[in-house]
């Protein structure tokens, strides 16, 4: 998995530097963009990105993309030496904006995530829900700016990145349990502001705002992580995939998600206020009351790429369930055994295709009175999981669920979002699928 990326990672670097010696200086406004390449690991269906840390930049990770996650963090034990390291002391400016928990120390041989004096960070491993405590530290990291559709000037190096070091050495339970295999941390792009997005933006004078294009398999290239705005251009559709957008509010949970917390602290993950759920042009038929988010923070929606599938409050699940089946029935699809955590499954044998994948009813969040809609088609609602069987790729988040909807990466796929921290409002396309288009390129960044 890491060899097929840093591959192209390299190749990126060496076409730019082939076209251009300039280089981007971070005490310069650049009118652009940045980007990551995403990719899905066949195993966990878990995405990840690649970038280098430290100095000298040969010091690769593949890091799992977490929507809700605080801050990166990295298992610094192996493949790091890094001569521009250096840690940040408890109690100073940084660790304040890092909302560190206080002095780590160490015993051991000093070096990367063994440190004294440290500002303390817990990182956590939301696969194997794994909290351990990590030293908050600053080094560079590498990245690619872009320019709209064109090739871009050179790989640009981020100094004084804010990032979390964690010595797996010292830790008796496995950091990475559950993780893709070789993957050696987690990229948040949470809204803090030691999140990966908010710390490029702040350092290269770039809007406050990123977008993230899933992509649905590996064999077609990268999906895409873009930091900073647009355009988007996503090939073959040649216009700018921002024009697409429809925009809604984020909205703020009063109470945070986050393992660690302060009382009184807000959710920095992404919620977004839905009113209803359609299939097919009717309202499913459930309590409303649970779209809404309740002063304890239980409640509402809210976007995750942890989840691989949408996960709902049992009672929304089952109305779900109950109005696809029987619009699935009027459009004589054949219903079959339900298979592990799906509900509903199907022959497909007897569900056309179309543009946006298999032909079955549309799902669609509504938001706004019912003026805007998302739209989850056939490529997004159904997933394959035998020969000739199909279901519907929602899954049953338990009748004491703390967030009623939470979507998950499925629903996400082949859709481009743009998460803009500036006005506080998420832009959806939905699927890509019907502009001839998807999130999977062989691009150079």
């Amino acid at each position: 998995m890491a060899t097929t990326t840093i591959a192209l990672f390299l190749f990126s670097i060496a076409f730019v530097s082939s076209i251009s010696s300039s280089n981007a200086q971070p005490n310069k406004q650049i009118q652009s963009f940045f980007h990551l390449p995403v990719k899905i690991d066949r195993a966990t269906h878990q995405y990840y990105t690649t970038t280098d840390i430290g100095t000298p930049e040969s010091n690769y990770f593949d890091l799992v993309i977490h929507l809700g996650g605080q801050f990166l963090w990295f298992d610094c034990n192996t493949g790091y030496n890094s001569s521009t390291y250096h840690p940040i002391k408890c109690g100073t400016r940084k660790c304040k904006i890092a909302k560190g928990i206080g002095c780590v120390g160490c015993n051991g041989p000093l070096k990367p995530g063994c440190t004294n004096n440290t500002c303390g960070m817990s990182p956590y491993n939301p696969f194997n829900n794994f909290l351990v405590s990590g030293d908050l530290g600053e080094d560079r990291i590498g990245v690619f700016p872009t320019e709209g559709a064109t090739v871009p000037l050179s790989a640009a190096s981020v100094p004084h990145f804010l990032s979390v070091c964690v010595d797996s050495d010292r830790l008796s339970d496995n950091l990475l349990g559950r993780m893709a295999k070789n993957t050696k941390g987690i990229v948040g792009l949470a809204r803090t502001q030691i999140a990966l997005p908010t710390q490029l933006a702040l350092t290269f004078k770039l809007p406050n705002r990123f977008a993230l294009c899933l992509p649905s398999s590996t064999k077609n290239g990268f999906g895409d992580l873009f930091v900073g705005g647009g355009p988007y251009f996503l090939l073959p559709y040649t216009k700018d995939v921002s024009q697409l957008l429809v925009k809604v509010p984020l909205v703020i949970n009063p109470v945070s998600t986050a393992p660690v917390f302060s009382d009184g602290e807000p959710s920095d993950e992404y919620f977004i206020d839905v009113k209803s759920i359609k299939i097919d042009g009717e309202v499913v038929n459930f309590n409303t009351s649970l779209l809404s988010i309740h002063k304890n923070g239980d409640g509402g929606t809210k976007l995750s790429t942890i989840n691989r599938y949408t996960m709902l409050h049992t009672s929304i699940y089952k109305a779900l369930v109950n109005d696809f089946v029987k619009k699935a029935a009027a459009k004589k699809i054949a219903r079959v055994a339900s298979v592990g955590r799906f509900g509903a499954c199907f022959n497909s044998n007897t569900i056309a295709r179309i543009i946006t994948g298999p032909a079955v009813p549309n799902i669609d969040l509504v938001f706004l009175n019912e003026r805007v809609h998302w739209r989850i088609s056939g490529a997004n609602s159904m997933v394959k999981v035998g020969k000739n069987v199909l279901c519907l790729a929602f899954v049953d988040g338990g009748e004491n669920a703390r967030t009623s909807i939470v979507i998950g990466g499925h629903q996400m796929e082949n859709n481009l979002l743009e998460f803009d921290l500036a006005s506080s409002k998420l832009g959806f396309t939905s699927s890509l699928l019907l502009h001839n288009t998807s999130c999977s390129h062989f691009r150079l960044v």
